[in-house]
């Protein structure tokens, strides 16, 4: 066996330094396994609870396939240390039961292909049809078809036949494809990916695979929405990359890489991701997230071995290098080949659609917090400033920024009230605490109130030094001309192409990584900083644009982002020889 197999990961001594809740709640664990017993309290991580699922697979699964075909299921390091402990080791106590209970519920495992995720997830099923001490459970494997749902369901299985404990055990049905634990009147089988039909399941536990070939979210919202009975639940998806941008694949996976950058994101989200880097920005930001790790990429270059290991943490294991060697000569001297090696074998989104703001570097950019809007309104009084108008239909957001010549930026949002309800589900009720406290005026009736922007312009006009504003020039011909007539201001039009904000969004991630930028940690502009999505061309990445989501469908919004960059803009405008003192 290779060290990456049986050997401790790198992880191994940083269980208790993983990020979770400040919460001191509850009485001293007391959980034992194995003569090991936690003394630990509050939100924890419990070796033992940990231990009991590593020995679950090591004593009584065999692998079912590949070079360790009919040995102990012995997590490689990886494994056991990165997704298994944490997700069944990481507890907090429920006030409701009075016990300790997982603190993960959701789980996300994003890797390339041939990286064992269907045994893995077939390990994990097992153990919480039996393993987890509930009653009744429920345990569910689906997939876009039921021929993919079995490549999980199929190891289970075999797993289940190698096992003389488990095979005296368990009782499958073929012509259910299930299993079932008569003891505890449990059951593990396949389901179908129609979602109508799957909204009376209870489950304990529920694997998604291969997520990328999902045509929507339903089964997933149909699942994740049937919680609410089980003590400690854990549904989980596991998937390679997508290449369709907006699809519930890309979303989900995009969701499963912000909760990895910032996990109190969802304290209640687990996400492993390893993904090969798209853009030097990227691989930064891998570097920042993951300092030290000897198996991050060392550049961009696809073909450079040392680059492999990071999307594909079985490589040298369970994963042949050979093969991957072949894959990739054959996709070298073929760009549609090296599409399906990036995808599959380097788990890259080769769509040229991609998130495009580091949010730890929107964070790292806060300044001194703004505790109300009207805090950094006084505050700015007077100040030299460019704008940018992001005008959108008269039914959904509009967002104004104004960026100061010392780095400050202040937003103004508004919104119909008949938009309000459609952000709250995509946001968790937080929109309209944004609109309670001030950082969104939500106008009322079903359309924006023009009037009510036209007037607070005129009134940032009287309070600050504005140069120039930066629209989109789909914002219409009336609005420039109402806004020069009552202000006074000169209008520059703009647009969302490469040729006008390649610049303006290369040197507003350039400030970001100054931290030249204060924002005061508006929270309306970092949900939307956190959407923003850009498109390169396959020819020329170094050009960049924009991409506004389907608004009505996917609740996403972008706005303020985009104003930021209109004002970025303009202050690009500045002639080099002048200075911008001059201006004002």
């Amino acid at each position: 066996m290779t060290g990456a197999r049986n050997g401790s990961s790198r992880s191994a001594a940083g269980h208790d330094a993983r990020w979770r809740p400040r919460d001191r709640h509850g009485r001293t664990c007391g959980y034992s396994f194995d003569a090991v017993q936690c003394g630990k309290r509050g939100a924890h991580y419990c070796r033992p609870r940990a231990d009991r699922v590593v020995r679950f697979c090591a004593e009584l699964l065999l692998h079912t396939k590949g070079p360790y075909q009919r040995t102990p299921f012995v997590l490689a390091g990886w494994q056991e240390h990165e997704i298994v402990r944490p997700l069944f080791g990481e507890v907090v106590w429920s006030a409701e039961w009075q016990c300790y209970v997982r603190r993960y519920r959701i789980a996300y495992i994003v890797v390339a292909r041939k990286n064992g995720k269907s045994e893995l997830a077939a390990a994990l099923q097992l153990y919480l049809l039996i393993g987890d001490d509930e009653q009744a459970a429920e345990v569910y494997s689906a997939a876009a078809d039921t021929k993919q749902a079995g490549k999980v369901f199929e190891p289970a299985l075999r797993m289940v036949q190698l096992s003389p404990p488990l095979a005296r055990r368990l009782r499958y049905t073929k012509n259910a494809r299930r299993i079932v634990d008569e003891k505890t009147a449990s059951l593990y089988e396949i389901i179908t990916a129609d979602a109508k039909g799957e909204l009376g399941h209870n489950p304990h536990g529920f694997n998604l695979d291969e997520v990328l070939s999902q045509k929507d979210g339903s089964l997933w919202e149909a699942m994740t929405t049937a919680v609410g009975v089980r003590l400690q639940e854990l549904l989980f998806a596991t998937t390679t990359e997508t290449n369709e941008a907006g699809s519930f694949g890309a979303d989900l996976i995009d969701e499963a890489e912000r909760v990895q950058e910032d996990p109190s994101r969802a304290p209640h989200v687990f996400a492993f991701v390893r993904k090969f880097p798209r853009s030097e920005d990227e691989l930064a930001r891998l570097r920042r997230l993951f300092p030290g790790r000897d198996d991050l990429p060392v550049s961009l270059d696809p073909w450079d071995e040392a680059n492999w290991a990071w999307p594909n943490p079985a490589l040298d294991s369970f994963k042949s290098r050979d093969a991957m060697r072949r894959q990739a000569l054959e996709a070298r001297s073929d760009p549609q080949k090296e599409n399906g090696f990036r995808q599959f074998q380097l788990n890259q989104r080769v769509q040229q659609v991609t998130r495009y703001l580091p949010m730890d570097l929107w964070d790292a950019n806060t300044g001194e917090v703004a505790p109300t809007p009207e805090w950094l309104t006084a505050r700015l009084a007077g100040a030299p400033c460019w704008a940018g108008l992001d005008l959108s239909s008269k039914f959904d957001l509009t967002a104004w920024c104004l960026l100061f010549t010392d780095g400050w930026v202040l937003w103004r949002f508004w919104a119909p009230e008949s938009v309000v309800p459609l952000l709250d589900r995509h946001t968790d009720g937080r929109f309209s605490q944004w609109a309670h406290d001030g950082w969104v005026e939500v106008t009322d009736g079903d359309v924006i109130d023009y009037e009510a922007i036209y007037t607070a312009i005129e009134a940032d006009n009287d309070r600050f030094l504005i140069t120039d504003v930066t629209y989109d020039r789909w914002s219409g011909e009336p609005v420039r001309q109402e806004v020069e007539d009552r202000t006074g201001l000169t209008m520059v039009e703009s647009g969302t192409t490469y040729e006008r904000m390649t610049q303006p969004m290369t040197e507003l991630m350039r400030m970001l990584k100054a931290h030249e930028l204060r924002h005061g940690g508006n929270p309306v502009a970092r949900w939307m900083a956190d959407n923003l999505t850009a498109k390169r061309p396959a020819d020329d990445p170094d050009r960049v644009r924009p991409v506004k989501p389907e608004r009505m469908r996917s609740g996403k919004r972008i706005d303020g982002a985009v104003a930021l960059i209109f004002a970025v803009d303009g202050s690009l405008a500045v002639d080099d020889s002048g200075s911008v003192a001059d201006i004002f």
